[in-house]
């Protein structure tokens, strides 16, 4: 039976999975798939490397433990896992790059909860279960944060008392495993132009920007928590802070009010009056209050590429990713919009063909469109850290 590496990004409602072949210190995508959890039942999918279905499962159960055991006997039935790759959200100041999986790791893990609410129990309960299950299969758990920590200290402070500074209250940034990749392409992807300032847009569900510069990450539009920044499905991004007391003196908010309103009910969902968070539908609606939360996506989107433009001193590329940036002509048409003060074209064939080159020869800078691959980063670094030998 061939070996392989199991990598797993686990939410509130999906487990999404890839299954990756170790042959001669080689990786080869075998499957990948999802668990998706409904109200009363799941479905488990699984597609091969050329994207053929495999398997579609509809299970009458939603317990999270019971999913991990369906997943991983469809798993154990054509390969023999020898490694575990996780994606964590969220590392504070303990994770500077990935970690094997022990109890001293997975307490650390815990206690950044209320950091990454939305994310960190589930990517934690994962984890707990194939170490119940699985105690013999090593495990790696990679950080979205770990790639931005190559940040000056500048662009991570905020302009608080120096001990809450230094007890870790400062810009993290996240989205890092789809930027490592992004940065691992460039040269292949751009050329000699990817070697130098890009500004790179993970524009999905969850939405942020990031400043790279030789591969490194410079600034991100993302914070202390994966609230910062853009506008998101559900997430507000950036806030006056001063929103949050208003709330609470003058509304009566509680904290746990407080924070179910920035993250499950602001956002696209919020600004569009609840018709969806899902971009897919707003740009099919007619409502103005759709309308208007998608050209508020765009505009936010392009004040921060400008913002970010600061920290690189100037941008050679722009490059799209995540589900909107990689499929959505239209709003990175409308991003660019914006930015024709600085001789941005896109040739609209190019760009609704979703090209790999999106910009017009005549335009002063690359944008590009190039798919993320935040499983194959987690394998790698599982590679390296389980499979030395």
């Amino acid at each position: 039976m061939k070996k392989a590496i199991l990598t797993i990004n686990a939410g509130s409602s999906s487990i999404k999975f890839s299954l990756f072949g170790i042959e001669d210190n080689n990786l080869d995508l075998f499957y990948s798939g999802s668990v998706d959890i409904k109200k009363d039942h799941s479905v488990l999918k699984v597609i091969d490397a050329n994207n053929e279905k495999i398997k579609e499962d509809t299970i009458s159960n939603t317990d999270y433990s019971f999913l991990f055991q369906q997943l991983i006997t469809f798993v154990n039935d054509t390969t023999e896992i020898i490694a575990v790759g996780h994606r964590v959200v969220h590392g504070g100041l303990y994770f500077k790059e990935p970690v094997l999986v022990d109890e001293v790791i997975i307490d650390q893990i815990q206690s950044l909860i209320t950091l990454a609410p939305l994310h960190q129990p589930h990517n934690l309960n994962a984890i707990r279960i194939i170490a119940e299950k699985y105690p013999l299969i090593p495990q790696c758990v990679c950080f979205d944060t770990s790639y931005h920590m190559s940040q000056s200290s500048l662009a991570k402070l905020f302009a608080l008392p120096r001990k809450l500074i230094n007890d870790g209250v400062i810009r993290y940034g996240f989205h890092g495993l789809s930027y490592e990749y992004i940065s691992s392409v460039l040269n292949s992807q751009l050329g000699e132009v990817g070697n130098q300032k890009v500004i790179a847009l993970h524009l999905g569900s969850g939405a942020s920007i990031c400043a790279i510069n030789h591969g490194k990450s410079v600034a991100s539009s993302m914070g202390f928590t994966a609230l910062d920044g853009l506008v998101m499905g559900t997430r507000c991004g950036t806030l006056d802070p001063g929103v949050i007391p208003y709330l609470m003196g003058e509304k009566g908010y509680s904290i746990s009010e407080v924070v179910h309103l920035l993250y499950h009910d602001s956002g696209l969902l919020g600004v569009s009056n609840n018709i969806s968070n899902d971009m897919r539908q707003l740009l099919v609606s007619n409502d103005p209050n759709a309308i208007e939360a998608v050209e508020l996506f765009c505009y936010r989107a392009a004040c921060e590429i400008g913002q970010l433009s600061i920290s690189l001193g100037g941008c050679d590329a722009l490059v799209f990713t995540a589900g909107i940036g990689e499929r959505s002509p239209i709003i990175r048409q409308k991003i660019c919009d914006y930015l024709q003060f600085w001789g941005i074209k896109l040739n609209s064939e190019k760009n609704n063909a979703n090209n790999k080159i999106i910009s017009d020869e005549s335009s002063s800078k690359i944008v590009s469109v190039i798919p993320t691959n935040e499983e194959l980063m987690i394998a790698l670094h599982t590679k390296a850290l389980c499979c030395k030998n």
